[in-house]
């Protein structure tokens, strides 16, 4: 349980679930440091970790060497696009749940969680390289 409640945790919250850029610390930090002159990179941080200790928010993974996040806890895919970095939001995959239950009696472990990335390169990159 996060301890209290804190103006730039629920801002940083309202902020990842108003955008669908699947944004990286140092991004909230740029966006939400005028607001918040006081705010530190370190604070980011320790409140993004708060925010997916709870649930509230996940990691989407490591892209050009930088965490990135997602306000959007529901069950779906990410599409990273090698080159650019951008992260899109794709549906969730039926087939992808029935084989994480499937593998999951197989090997008998209970699955809480699963998380699929598709890797390649974005329509506007896919286009430069042609």
């Amino acid at each position: 349980m996060i301890c209290r409640r804190s103006v730039k945790r629920d801002a940083m919250l309202d902020l990842l679930r108003s955008t669908d850029c699947h944004p990286s610390a140092d991004w909230i930090f740029q966006q939400l440091r005028p607001l918040y002159p006081d705010l530190s990179l370190g604070t980011v941080y320790r409140n993004l970790n708060q925010l997916c200790e709870h649930g509230l928010i996940k990691r989407v993974g490591t892209v050009n060497g930088q965490e990135r996040y997602d306000g959007d806890v529901s069950p779906h895919a990410h599409f990273v696009c090698h080159c650019c970095g951008s992260v899109l939001d794709l549906p969730p995959s039926p087939p992808t749940q029935g084989y994480v239950e499937e593998c999951s009696k197989q090997f008998g472990f209970e699955a809480t969680s699963y998380e699929v990335h598709v890797f390649g390169l974005c329509q506007a990159c896919k286009k430069l390289k042609q």
